[in-house]
C-alpha cells in the first residue's frame, strides 16, 4: 500500500517523509483546497525530498474552468517543474457542461513528460464520473484523485469500488478526501485501492500530524 500526503508548506513534507509516506502533494492555502506553492517553496522541497514530489497546478482557487491567461501559466508551472525534476504534477481542468477538458489536459500531460500527471478531485466536479473516468484515461493520465463524487472517500466507497473496477488497471484510483487512521480500514477493507491520500492535519492548523501518517501507514 501507498500514501501521499499533501503538504500546505515545507514543515509537513519534512513530517510526511520522516513518518514514511511515500509521496508528497506540494500545495497551499488548505482551506482553498490547494493552490500551485510558490516557487521558492518547491525549489526548497525538491533539494529536501528523497521521496517523490507532485506538486499542483492550480493557479487559483475557485472552479476549474480556466481562461486562456491561466491556462498558459500552467503550463509555464508544469514546465518549471519539469526542469526541477520533480516526479509528477496534479491538476483538473474541466469544461462549461462540467466534463474533463481532454483536449487542454492531454496538451499539460504531454508537457510534462517523463513526469506523471495526477487528476485531481476537479474529477469530483464532473457531471458524470464514468465519463470523466474515460476521459482522463484518453487525455493520459497516470492516476485520479476522488472521493467518490461524495464530500469525503468513507461516504464515497460505493462509487469508488465501481470506479476501480471500471478503470481495470488501465489508471490508478487514488481515494482522498478525509482519510484518517479512524476510517482507513474500512476503505482498505471495501476497496482494491492500493494508493492512498490525506492531508493528515488533526487542528487547526495547515500541519501534517506525524503520529497521525504513521497511523494510517501501519494500517497497510
Amino acid at each position: 500500500m501507498f500514501l501521499e500526503v499533501a503538504c500546505f508548506n515545507l514543515e509537513s513534507c519534512l513530517i510526511a517523509q520522516k513518518a514514511g509516506a511515500k509521496r508528497v502533494e506540494l500545495c497551499q492555502n488548505y482551506s482553498a483546497g490547494g493552490v500551485t506553492p510558490d516557487e521558492t517553496t518547491i525549489i526548497e522541497a525538491r533539494q529536501q525530498l528523497r521521496i517523490d514530489l507532485f506538486v499542483m497546478i492550480r493557479p487559483r482557487e475557485g472552479n476549474f474552468l480556466y481562461s486562456e491567461i491561466e491556462f498558459e501559466e500552467m503550463r509555464s508551472q508544469v514546465e518549471f517543474c519539469k526542469e526541477l525534476k520533480c516526479n509528477g504534477v496534479v491538476f483538473g481542468i474541466v469544461t462549461e457542461e462540467y466534463q474533463v477538458d481532454v483536449a487542454r489536459c492531454k496538451e499539460l500531460v504531454e508537457l510534462a513528460k517523463p513526469m506523471e500527471c495526477t487528476f485531481h478531485r476537479a474529477f469530483d466536479e464532473t457531471e458524470n464520473i464514468t465519463y470523466a473516468l474515460e476521459d482522463c484515461i484518453t487525455a493520459g493520465f497516470t492516476r485520479v484523485l476522488t472521493s467518490g463524487k461524495k464530500k469525503t472517500a468513507r461516504e464515497g466507497i460505493e462509487n469508488l469500488q465501481k470506479l476501480i473496477e471500471k478503470a481495470k488497471n488501465r489508471i490508478k484510483i487514488m481515494p482522498g478526501g478525509g482519510i484518517r487512521s479512524s476510517n482507513i480500514s474500512e476503505l482498505l477493507n471495501r476497496t482494491v485501492a492500493t494508493e492512498f491520500h490525506t492531508a493528515a492535519i488533526t487542528d487547526k492548523s495547515e500541519i501534517a500530524n506525524e503520529a497521525e501518517i504513521r497511523k494510517i501507514i501501519s494500517s497497510f
